[in-house]
């Protein structure tokens, strides 16, 4: 597929068919993930690939108690009024466990925190390797879409993070940016409005 055309065609889909992903495609998306710039040219990330939906449910059990609560909270603070926004929400958030199975397969993309801890930097470079980590994401999403994948992400919240980490026996010292999936898209699979954003409005030659 030519470049702009993956660009184009990458969404983020919630809605999956029963189709399995191979082995040999997965190994092309994490592949994909170590050719991405990274922090002290280290690479250190690790992947845990979590199939079937027994499996996962195991894996995403800390996300149940959590869901409600955070539907509420969304619609409770969102004074934006911007319909599309929450035309996205009310597809997303019933789904966020049902489309992390829906697919059959879940990865968890790991990456050494080597300096301060993740949630407190002691200033903005201690990002680095957590920037790293999803400059890797986004070099898999884009393969997955070169291979007609669609693919979606959940950011843990709350104690998930931690509760996972336990589940999948993650070593001291790595962190995982996201619960991710990939997996060939169904159908009717809903796809938000896309924004129309005019980019010259957006650039500022030499001052904003």
């Amino acid at each position: 597929m030519e470049f702009d055309k993956v660009l184009e065609k990458r969404r983020t889909y919630r809605d999956y068919t029963d189709k399995e992903v191979s082995d040999e495609i997965l190994n092309k998306v994490i592949e994909a993930a170590f050719k991405a710039p990274t922090n002290d040219h280290l690479r250190q990330l690790e992947f845990v690939v979590v199939r079937g939906r027994e499996n996962i449910a195991k894996v995403i059990a800390p996300l149940a108690k959590n869901m409600a609560a955070f539907k509420t909270l969304v619609h409770e603070v969102d004074e934006s009024g911007d319909k599309d926004k929450m035309a996205m929400f009310a597809d997303a958030l019933p789904k966020q466990q049902k489309m992390l199975m829906e697919s059959g397969l879940l990865i968890l993309p790991f990456f050494r925190q080597r300096q301060s801890p993740l949630l407190q930097p002691a200033e903005q470079s201690s990002l680095n390797y957590f920037a790293s980590a999803w400059m890797s994401m986004e070099n898999m999403v884009l393969e997955a879409t070169n291979h007609g994948l669609g693919c979606v992400f959940h950011i843990p919240v709350a104690d998930e993070v931690e509760k996972i980490k336990e589940i999948v026996n993650a070593p001291e010292g790595y962190e995982f940016t996201c619960l991710f999936t990939m997996g060939y898209p169904a159908e009717n699979a809903f796809l938000p409005k896309q924004k129309e954003i005019d980019i010259q409005e957006r650039i500022h030659v030499n001052k904003f």
